[in-house]
């Protein structure tokens, strides 16, 4: 019941069978307790795996598979029983998918790491849950643990096959674990820290990094040192049948003083990493001026909010008072401002400047009086309404007012 609780916290769609969660919570005698029964006597075997896809940028798609809900709650008593064996045995440069370690915790330290190194080495690994090998990831997993139940439910699940758009079933030829399923991100946290957290614990002692998952930045002091290590790196995933992507994964300059420059022509004086984007910045540093290599919120995830507010078209929703707009952006709003404001919020005007513009374009659709004068005059009656009710919207209490 709690692993139920959890996954219908998390939302998401149905399986192949369709059954929502809902329906579970409508009828939980009839779908968890058939659960319980196969999961304790080691009978239960899952479901196909419903394939799914996003938009990713430059016009890529990336493929998700959708266990059923009763799936996701048996990945849910696995994940929460093998999270409390294997946390405190993970780095602590680890900080994706564990409790007590945020995002912001893994932003904040590679701007600490920054400032005390000049060369970045930002991987990116190609098609990473895609070309995981099962058999080197259960020897991760019974590194881990002993557990004949665990053992033998994730091997289940990484033998699932996936029902492909058009119907047909795709099986897994022992690699390759679906995104979309909870215990995919426990089982890529076990894999990655024996292949990467592990070996560089063990060999480079000395040199930090930050993990979230898949998302992996490293820290060198000199050029040599950042070229022989990406070396060492990926001779360390080929090794484990992983490669890395060699259009994405750079070395970057860490730029932080306008005089002091290598002595030679720097190609990547930026990086992006969880949503914002790490490059040169003008900082206020005990009263003066400094250049300073520090985090903001990227151009991607800004084009990204932007695709999200035209889907919704707010502008044309004239049928709905002001209030009542405000109240159902409220969510949205505060979610994009909780994750992206901790670094250099003053950065996110850049996106609530098109939110407050198209507020101007409601208040010019919405009041006839306004549509044949200059469009300022709507937006001086929008900033007339934000000086009377300055907290109406979730940005505009933090002081991007039109």
């Amino acid at each position: 019941m709690e692993a139920f609780k959890r996954v219908k916290a998390n939302g998401g769609s149905g399986g192949v069978d369709r059954i929502t969660t809902a329906q579970v919570s409508a009828e939980v005698r009839k779908y968890l307790y058939p659960l319980w029964n196969r999961l304790a006597s080691g009978s239960y075997y899952p479901k196909a795996v419903r394939q799914s896809f996003i938009d990713k940028d430059g016009g890529k798609r990336r493929a998700l598979g959708i266990p059923t809900v009763t799936d996701r709650v048996a990945q849910q008593v696995i994940a929460t029983e093998l999270e409390t064996m294997v946390d405190e045995k993970f780095s602590q440069n680890s900080f994706g998918y564990r409790q007590g370690k945020s995002a912001h915790d893994a932003v904040e330290q590679c701007r600490i790491n920054c400032l005390n190194n000049s060369w970045v080495i930002d991987l990116d690994i190609k098609g990473f849950f895609d070309n995981i090998d099962h058999q080197l990831l259960m020897k991760a997993v019974e590194y881990h643990t002993d557990k004949k139940h665990i053992l033998l439910y994730c091997k289940r699940w990484l033998e699932a096959p996936v029902k492909l758009i058009d119907g047909t079933h795709k099986y897994p030829e022992g690699k390759g674990t679906p995104q979309g399923g909870v215990i995919s991100p426990v089982l890529a946290n076990i894999f990655l820290d024996i292949v990467f957290d592990k070996w560089m614990g063990k060999n480079y002692a000395d040199v930090p990094f930050e993990r979230y998952a898949d998302d992996i930045v490293v820290h060198v002091h000199g050029i040599k040192d950042a070229l022989r290590l990406l070396e060492s790196i990926k001779k360390r995933f080929r090794d484990c049948k992983l490669e890395l992507n060699n259009e994405k994964s750079k070395i970057v300059y860490c730029r932080q003083n306008q005089k002091r420059q290598p002595p030679f022509k720097v190609r990547y004086q930026k990086f992006d990493f969880l949503g914002f984007t790490f490059k040169p910045r003008i900082s206020k540093v005990q009263d003066k001026q400094r250049l300073r290599f520090s985090p903001a919120i990227s151009q991607k995830s800004v084009t990204r909010i932007l695709k999200e507010l035209n889907k919704i078209n707010f502008q044309r929703w004239v049928h709905f008072p002001l209030r009542r707009i405000a109240e159902l952006l409220k969510s949205r709003l505060r979610g994009w401002i909780n994750y992206y404001s901790p670094f250099r919020k003053s950065e996110m005007w850049k996106l609530f400047r098109v939110v407050n513009l198209r507020l101007n374009c409601w208040v010019r659709n919405k009041y006839r009086k306004f549509r044949r004068r200059h469009w300022y005059n709507a937006y001086k009656h929008l900033q007339g309404i934000a000086k009377s009710f300055p907290t109406m919207f979730e940005h505009w209490r933090y002081g991007f007012l039109p």
